[in-house]
């Protein structure tokens, strides 16, 4: 069953987001190079709960416009399958099928009440 994956935050300084999220949760994030956009940072960290158990991975990029805002990722067997299901649905697809190099692809959708999130297809 499709289950959320990862999730984005959006920040207008990252460097201050990243102390709040420290200094609350106790994230580390390490950077990397933004797959989508090559030309941008991207920092990805692990979550764990209080008996240290993993959790859901993040990622913490430069915010894109004022609308971007916190995007939960659901892993999907095929984007372009559960594509079809959200436009036939009330949804829409924002940003389309996007290849991550060694990962798999996303694409960015809005449901029927224009909430952002997002579909990861892991490589095969």
């Amino acid at each position: 069953m499709p289950t959320v994956q990862h999730f984005e935050i959006a920040a207008d300084d990252v460097q201050r987001a990243q102390e709040f999220y420290k200094k609350v949760f106790g994230w580390t994030m390490q950077r990397m190079s933004n797959p989508v956009r090559p030309e941008e940072d991207y920092w990805t960290f692990e979550t764990k709960d209080d008996d240290g158990n993993q959790g859901l991975s993040g990622g913490m990029m430069k915010r894109q416009s004022p609308q971007q805002t916190i995007t939960n990722y659901v892993s999907v067997l095929s984007i372009d399958e559960y594509s079809l299901k959200i436009n036939q649905s009330g949804g829409k697809i924002i940003i389309p099928k996007t290849k991550l190099p060694d990962m798999g692809f996303i694409a960015v959708c809005l449901d029927s009440e224009n909430n952002m999130f997002g579909l990861f297809e892991p490589n095969k």
